[in-house]
């Protein structure tokens, strides 16, 4: 276990949407936000991604694993190998699959060999302890946003909506004294966010997303696609729950027959109707709805998401805060708490029996 006082922390994400890995530099003791560091960004190369998209939905052992690893490893030294002076690292991975319940989860890239080569401590593997104690494993940032909270010192319930490849929920209660408090805390998934308007994007226009959500924003919505996804049974299973990225592949296919705009109308509609349907599941309706996550550059998106739940969809910047790292710099917070043996998860946010401290420590 760490000594206590603020840590120089640097700390990683590689999201579902497969664009690159995010790093960031955090000082903090576990509970407090002592202040937040330099930011860096480390694109994949088109072939990297398609290494890597080759491999979702694989295990370890199986065919392309062991090459998206090298793939997330070398990508991962490029980012932080840059920062000078932190103490500790956290790396979350690249997740290829993730089945609670079932096979576990996995987080492609090997954070004892990442150690080495950066000379420095690496908290890694993040989910499994989580998993193999009874939860979901994810989402994982709610005890950062509990600080977030904290530090800007409000008082009421907030709801922090991250809008990466899939879409989750946190819910706040900052009057608490700790995120493993009973009702400090309530996180899950709402449904899929910018995976499939962003590989509708790749797959029909050959771009990398919907920028500004030019193309959704001349479509029309079909009613009837909505209203077909909107009737699975995971939107009305209570939370804590999460997804996978590929839980709702089946969503492109049921816009296959519409026209390039409406199809990025629709599946723009279907994130933001899994929004409003996630906050009607919140105990308490929350204040604010504070936005991170590419998702939160989309325009159109914004407004149908202010539109359905009667919230404001502010971006997270309104609080101070780095929209585009703020994954990254909840795992830098979360390897202190693993370093010092604080609980990273609860059963408000995995649905976990107990609170655990998840993640492995690699030595360089």
């Amino acid at each position: 276990m760490m000594q206590t006082g603020p840590v120089r922390a640097l700390g990683t994400m590689s999201g579902t949407s497969l664009d690159g890995v995010d790093v960031a530099l955090v000082e903090t003791d576990g509970e407090t936000l002592a202040g937040f560091g330099a930011t860096g960004y480390r694109p994949y190369a088109p072939e990297e991604r398609a290494v890597l998209a080759r491999a979702l939905g694989r295990w370890p052992g199986e065919p392309g694993v062991a090459e998206a690893a090298r793939v997330v490893e070398a990508a991962h030294r490029a980012a932080m190998a840059p920062f000078a002076g932190a103490e500790l690292a956290g790396m979350h991975g690249q997740t290829l699959a993730h089945e609670p319940g079932g096979r576990g989860t996995h987080q492609a890239g090997d954070g004892a060999r990442l150690a080495r080569a950066l000379g420095m401590p690496v908290v890694w593997d993040f989910r499994s302890a989580d998993v193999a104690a009874g939860g979901q494993g994810a989402p994982l940032a709610p005890f950062f946003h509990f600080a977030c909270a904290r530090r800007a010192g409000l008082s009421a319930p907030v709801a922090f909506l991250n809008l990466g490849g899939v879409g989750n929920l946190t819910l706040v209660d900052p009057t608490r004294d700790r995120p493993e408090a009973e009702g400090a805390l309530l996180a899950f998934d709402t449904g899929p966010a910018n995976a499939p308007i962003d590989d509708l994007l790749r797959s029909r226009c050959g771009q990398p997303c919907d920028r500004d959500g030019a193309l959704a924003g001349g479509g029309r919505i079909d009613e009837a696609v909505l209203t077909e996804f909107l009737a699975h049974p995971y939107f009305r299973k209570p939370p804590p729950k999460s997804l996978d990225r590929n839980d709702f592949a089946g969503l492109l296919d049921a816009v296959a027959d519409c026209a390039d705009a409406d199809a990025a109308a629709t599946l723009t509609a279907a994130v933001a109707a899994t929004v409003a349907v996630g906050v009607g599941l919140c105990p308490r309706r929350p204040a604010r709805l504070l936005v991170t996550g590419g998702g939160r550059r989309n325009p159109v998106l914004m407004r149908m998401i202010a539109e359905r739940t009667g919230l404001a969809a502010e971006p997270v910047e309104a609080l101070g805060l780095d929209g585009d790292m703020l994954e990254a710099q909840a795992f830098a917070f979360l390897a202190v708490r693993v370093a010092r043996g604080l609980p990273t998860s609860c059963p408000g946010t995995t649905g976990v029996a107990r609170p655990v401290s998840g993640g492995r420590i690699s030595q360089p």
